[in-house]
């Protein structure tokens, strides 16, 4: 048993932020992957995706500017990118070292691991909130005929068998394999529920530029009205290309995706989706035209209005045609069901009173209980906490509070020890 004063628990982009604010700092610590560094951009992506924001607004603390500012980077430039800031600052990384326990040993804890145990006064839980995928119950009905993949199996549309395709979700995920599945060849069905709809550029900008200018990601997790929801809504339809063009439910329509309502069940091989679809739509019209709103007064505040183009409006999404409440999948030919549902963490190591009655751990902006403490969460304590460039300010709170607990224990005599052999 080795004691060091921090264990970070995830060696990708949030836990090695930390690990630099920690060395900012002089605490000795260590970062504890199951794979390599960035592990979950290596293994976990599919071949063709982009960031959904500009490379500037992925810049970690101490890191240098990317030269492609504006461009979107590939999931292998990110693992390249989160691998060369581990190696520039240093980072005391385990690598293909498993976490199997965390459980409290006195007045810290002890990590245990399949290469052995760190008992330590605090933990860093890094692993995001993207572990696992997130299935809805309607997914056990589906028949063994048609092939079932998670937006984590998924790698490109070769892979898939013959056949039509349901994507299932209407997240920024669902609406990038949707059109990239579809302009494969393969006739595509696109099941949504509430979604975010928002343009790629407004007035000539970036949105990623709007919602930092007009204060939307700064805003805090304790200014939110209904925070739990927030931090469960789906990633905004966007995609990061060259053309910095837009994609939502319109053009995906406009090239041949036909679009249904929220998946409730599969039974008999039959989907059957909620009549819903024109009212979540106009749902996310309604809030896309008050974004951009508060774009144009935050310009307006701000004297930015003479820099940029005029106020633009957007086209409500006007899908045409009854909404379709069933579709028997065999006569409809699809083949293949891709799950882009969202994702969970995944904190089964964790030993520990922490989850409320959903399972969900608790944490008052990244705070779960005095020493452990989580990074990567949406909205974990601010708006921009969902994104790379949510850590930059995430991790210099945290690393405070962190370096505040150690002082308050050593004070009072209460850093742990490992226990005698």
């Amino acid at each position: 048993m080795t004691y060091l004063p921090v264990v970070i628990i995830g060696g990708g982009h949030a836990g090695l932020a930390m690990s630099r604010r920690l060395t900012e700092r002089s605490i000795a610590h260590v970062v504890v992957e199951r794979g390599e560094v960035a592990n979950s951009w290596r293994t976990e992506r599919w071949d063709s995706l982009r960031l959904l924001t500009p490379n500037w607004h992925a810049a970690l603390p101490g890191a240098a500017d990317h030269p492609d500012p504006h461009g979107f980077m590939s999931a292998s430039e990110v693992a390249r990118r989160i691998a060369g800031y581990a190696a520039a600052i240093d980072a005391p990384v385990a690598e293909h070292t498993t976490v199997t326990r965390i459980a409290a040993a006195g007045d810290g804890y002890d990590v245990v691991t399949d290469r052995g145990v760190w008992r330590c006064t605090a933990v860093v839980l890094a692993t995001g909130g993207a572990a696992v995928p997130a299935l809805p119950a309607c997914a056990a009905g589906l028949r063994p005929a048609v092939t079932s993949l998670t937006a984590l199996d998924y790698r490109n549309p070769a892979g898939l068998p013959d056949g039509g395709v349901l994507v299932v979700g209407g997240s920024a995920t669902g609406v990038q394999l949707a059109e990239e599945i579809h302009t494969s060849g393969r006739p595509v069905t696109l099941s949504i529920g509430e979604h975010v709809r928002m343009p790629r550029r407004y007035r000539g900008r970036d949105v990623f530029w709007w919602l930092e200018t007009a204060g939307v990601m700064a805003e805090r997790y304790d200014a939110v009205d209904d925070l739990v929801r927030a931090r469960h809504l789906p990633s905004p339809q966007l995609v990061g290309t060259p053309e910095h063009r837009t994609l939502d439910l319109r053009s995906l329509s406009a090239r041949g995706v036909r679009i249904t309502g929220r998946l409730g069940r599969i039974h008999d091989g039959v989907a059957q989706f909620s009549g819903g679809l024109a009212n979540v739509c106009e749902l996310a019209d309604l809030k896309l035209a008050r974004l951009l709103r508060t774009f144009d007064s935050a310009a307006t505040r701000l004297a930015l209005d003479d820099d940029l183009g005029a106020p633009e409006e957007f086209a409500a999404t006007r899908l045409g045609g009854a909404p379709i409440t069933e579709l028997d999948l065999a006569r409809a030919g699809i083949r293949t069901i891709v799950w882009a549902t969202g994702m969970r963490p995944d904190h089964g190591w964790l030993d520990l009173p922490v989850f409320d009655h959903a399972g969900r751990l608790r944490h008052d902006g990244g705070v779960v209980a005095p020493g452990l403490y989580a990074l990567g969460l949406p909205l974990l304590r601010r708006r921009r906490s969902s994104y790379i460039g949510g850590a930059a300010a995430d991790t210099d709170d945290l690393a405070g509070i962190v370096h505040r607990h150690l002082d308050d224990q050593a004070s009072v005599g209460r850093m742990p020890r490992p226990a005698a052999s």
